[in-house]
């Protein structure tokens, strides 16, 4: 749920609720205005902002503050000439529709991106990377999507499968002490996951959530999460296009960041393992593989000419 999802939601009284209406009408104005200027302006004792971002569920006013301002940067930023629920009209051609669909596409991984934080990047790496086993939970689309990052992960030897759909929970609850999950949500407040995700908090077994924007109950239970674009409605939408570009970059980051950690040895086991196994014939030259191509090391790549 959004800062302003949760503002209006949320019981104020009667000056508290003249406060966040001018927060919200004036938010582009709020990283400019200190405290006492905010409360003048609304007639209000300073304490009040305290009290709305306490209700809020903040420790006070600069957290909220912070929070307010970043998602609304976020909101503003990306997706001005595109629409993620209808990025096509019916009177547009097919080149139209082709380059609207690209559009799109750029402009969604471009907002994924902007979402991506270090530091719990870098944690859902080191909880991959130590792992014994990775197991993905998701729903519909999303578990089609996550089959491709299964495939490379299990061909650079992490064992990684997907629940199987009708006893997610039963196996969410064996799932053994040097495990991890990768729970896959937009909304971050569907039932059977919520209820994955408590019965994995429960077990201590780490998990990372990739979700929306905003505070919702899988990441609240999640060891660490990485935000997808948060653009689309439930349904009212011709596709899930964003969504499936967002989750499938996600997907394939965190799949680069455990196959940098091991580069040259993965690259090699992939070239090895394809050399024996990949028989399909080419006749596009651009395809083909050589003898010499199979055994190239990365750091020839770097020699001087």
């Amino acid at each position: 749920m959004l800062i302003r999802e949760r503002m209006e939601e949320t019981r104020f009284s009667s000056a508290e609720k003249l406060l966040v209406e001018d927060i919200c009408n004036h938010s582009e104005e709020l990283q400019y205005l200190t405290v006492q200027q905010i409360a003048q302006r609304n007639f209000v004792h300073p304490s009040t902002l305290i009290r709305v971002a306490k209700k809020l569920g903040y420790h006070g006013w600069l957290e909220l503050k912070e929070d307010f301002l970043a998602e609304e940067r976020y909101l503003t930023k990306h997706f001005q000439k595109i629409d993620a629920n209808l990025p096509f009209l019916p009177t547009d051609g097919i080149t139209t529709i082709a380059q609207k669909l690209t559009a799109l596409e750029h402009s969604t991984l471009d907002d994924t991106l902007s979402l991506v934080q270090h530091d719990e990047l870098n944690q859902s790496k080191q909880l991959l990377l130590t792992s014994q086993q990775i197991k993905v939970f998701g729903s519909n689309a999303n578990r089609l999507i996550s089959q491709d990052f299964l495939l490379k992960m299990n061909r650079i030897g992490k064992s990684a499968s997907q629940a199987t759909p009708g006893e997610e929970a039963y196996e969410a609850f064996n799932m053994p002490p040097d495990s991890c999950g990768i729970l896959i949500s937009y909304t971050g407040e569907n039932h059977n996951l919520c209820q994955i995700a408590t019965i994995l908090k429960k077990s201590a077994i780490p998990f990372i959530a990739i979700t929306s924007i905003g505070d919702n109950e899988i990441s609240q239970l999640a060891t660490c999460s990485l935000k997808m674009t948060t653009r689309e409605r439930l349904y009212s939408k011709i596709g899930n296009f964003s969504i499936n570009t967002s989750v499938t970059y996600l997907l394939n980051l965190l799949y680069c960041c455990v196959f940098s950690e091991n580069y040259q040895q993965n690259l090699d086991h992939l070239i090895e393992t394809g050399a024996l196994i990949d028989k399909r014939p080419s006749t596009v030259a651009v395809m083909a593989e050589t003898p010499i191509a199979k055994s190239i090391r990365l750091q020839d790549s770097f020699l001087p000419n």
